[in-house]
């Protein structure tokens, strides 16, 4: 064996030895300061079962807010035994009528439709969209960090599922990120080239004016 095909096999080794895992789990103590890969542990002594299910999800959701959705999230603030573990959830409610608009994660988000039907999507670098129709049991990927949506296209309540690879996958919504927060009018129209007049309502929408 060269030294060049054993020095290939010791980082492999090496590589996948650092990769072990230590701990059979690190459920999140949300007392403490979350650092940049997570939460500290929380003492294994005082885990209990409960700490592994996440009830959030259940009933009946409202969907009165502005874009007429309700938006249920499982990140790791919500669910802390997702800590350490790289995956998260969420749970889409849209009326009719209704939209998730225009928004992006940290991460990768799979969707699958349980109720209802959507037009779901994404837009590329290139400002290409795609999007499609979704039935239910429909499952459909959003890459990571691309900007993407969900439209109920149908005549009753939409309820999806999403699972995205982060346990804290973040979510910026560009509608509001642009008019619902501390930006100048002035700003906001340059950047958009939407008139003072629109720029000035959706702040109205939003409170922010």
């Amino acid at each position: 064996m060269n030294k060049l095909a054993f020095l290939s096999i010791f980082i492999t080794l090496f590589v996948t030895l650092a990769n072990a895992i230590e701990l059979d789990f690190c459920v999140g103590d949300l007392s403490l300061p979350r650092g940049p890969e997570g939460y500290v542990c929380k003492d294994p002594s005082t885990v209990t079962t409960d700490d592994f299910v996440y009830t959030g999800f259940r009933g009946e959701k409202p969907t009165t807010s502005i874009f007429k959705n309700n938006v249920t999230l499982g990140f790791v603030d919500q669910f802390p035994a997702l800590n350490g573990l790289g995956i998260s959830m969420a749970r889409l409610d849209i009326g009719v009528g209704g939209v998730i608009p225009v928004h992006s994660h940290r991460t990768s988000e799979i969707i699958i439709l349980v109720k209802g039907t959507i037009i779901a999507g994404f837009i590329d670098t290139n400002n290409k969209a795609h999007y499609k129709r979704l039935e239910v049991g429909d499952v459909m990927i959003f890459p990571q960090a691309m900007l993407h949506f969900q439209i109920n296209i149908g005549k009753t309540l939409a309820t999806a599922y999403v699972s995205l690879n982060g346990g804290n996958p973040g979510l910026q919504l560009t509608t509001p990120a642009l008019f619902a927060g501390n930006l100048p009018a002035q700003i906001v129209e340059q950047i958009t080239l939407l008139s003072h007049e629109e720029v000035m309502r959706m702040k109205k929408m939003f409170g922010t004016a």
